[in-house]
């Protein structure tokens, strides 16, 4: 908004020149950091104050680690400032004439919706179910589908991305951009999925992450930690995917999509990780708020179109592999519960396991926030090995 309203001033009067600062990515993506940042820290201590006054905490299920039962009537759904701060952030400071920011706030709003009834059916009937799992998982479905049905049907869109939009990048392999480039490159491999099935992928990919981050949410600071890595990783990312400096396109010469539309998501990003700053320092151990619903499927969700609209969709595995790892460890326990009657973990997701083994609680979610780092650097490092 502020895009709009300041940087074409600049071009009324020389006097207000300075204006021209607002073009700049780095400048507008450490603004709406910070202002993300202070919205939290200035309204979490209200926020939690006023659901302590209305009795409003989270309800522990009964199956949980004995250690947990302290963590009841802790306030929940501190999510919805995170939402809130990273909306109004985004929207402050983003060029909005750029669909793909409307595209992942469309998908942050949709998902923040289902985890606000979910959780507050789970305040109001103070049970730790909340909204049956199949209802969830078919709204997810019906959210992300529809906005990849509007992708493939808009043909409003840049036709530079309208020719890569069902194609698929794979990590440590070089994306060829034009057929020109690959008379260059020695090796490279590029997918292209017919557009039904690339709808049915990428919303495979944006539900799958939202609720590997849900299942993640279960310590304190735990899946906020790794949602900040990934959003600075995926700014790193989109910011490089639509970077020209000195004439020479960066994406061109890393080998990995070339997505100008890409680089305004680098605001979103940055908004996420400054609303996930203030966040933590109210839900580090021991946690005075939790998440919640609200804020684990929508930034999962944002995530992952993050994810889809800068064709990073493989390499989110690897960026993510802490959500992966904890959605595969409840997969394989259900599985393995059901054909041969045995349990491969003590208790999944896979960081209660480590609970019931007697690691505390901290040394947890620091190590898991450690190699949710060193998985990031393995996906960055991927960009010059193409």
């Amino acid at each position: 908004m502020l895009y709009q309203l300041l940087y074409n001033l600049h071009l009324q009067t020389d006097i207000l020149g300075w204006l021209n600062v607002f073009r700049y990515i780095p400048f507008r993506a450490i603004s709406a950091m910070l202002t993300s940042m202070f919205l939290c820290f200035a309204l979490y201590p209200w926020f939690i104050a006023r659901m302590r006054r209305r009795n409003i905490g989270q309800s522990v299920r009964n199956d949980g680690p004995d250690t947990h039962f302290v963590k009841s009537g802790t306030p929940t759904m501190g999510g919805s400032l995170i939402l809130f701060a990273t909306v109004f952030s985004t929207v402050l400071w983003s060029n909005l004439s750029n669909q793909f920011v409307w595209l992942v706030l469309a998908i942050t709003v949709g998902y923040g919706l289902i985890g606000f009834i979910d959780d507050y059916l789970k305040i109001r009937y103070s049970d730790s179910k909340g909204m049956p799992g199949k209802y969830k998982l078919l709204f997810q479905v019906l959210i992300a589908g529809v906005i990849f049905l509007y992708v493939f049907l808009d043909n409003g869109l840049p036709a530079q991305w309208l020719e890569m939009r069902n194609r698929l990048a794979l990590p440590f392999v070089a994306f060829i951009n034009s057929p020109a480039e690959a008379m260059n490159a020695p090796f490279y491999a590029t997918l292209e999925l017919p557009p039904w099935l690339y709808i049915i992928f990428a919303t495979f990919v944006v539900v799958a992450m939202s609720n590997a981050i849900n299942l993640t949410d279960g310590l304190d600071g735990l899946a906020i930690g790794p949602v900040m890595i990934n959003a600075s990783t995926f700014l790193i990312l989109a910011y490089m995917s639509g970077l020209v400096l000195f004439g020479i396109n960066i994406a061109e010469y890393l080998k990995i999509p070339s997505i100008p539309m890409a680089s305004e998501l680098v605001i979103f990003c940055a908004a996420v990780f400054g609303a996930g700053v203030g966040f933590l320092w109210y839900n580090t151990f021991p946690a005075q708020v939790f998440m919640g619903d609200v804020g684990s499927l929508s930034l999962g969700g944002s995530i992952g179109m993050v994810a889809v609209l800068t064709k990073n969709e493989f390499l989110s595995v690897i960026v993510g592999g802490i959500f992966v790892l904890e959605a595969v460890s409840v997969i394989t326990q259900v599985l393995s519960f059901k054909l041969i009657g045995k349990r491969v973990f003590r208790m999944a997701p896979i960081h209660h396991h480590f609970e019931l083994k007697g690691w505390p609680e901290p040394k947890i979610i620091v190590r898991f926030w450690i190699i949710s780092i060193m998985l990031a650097l393995v996906a960055l490092g991927s960009l010059k090995l193409r």
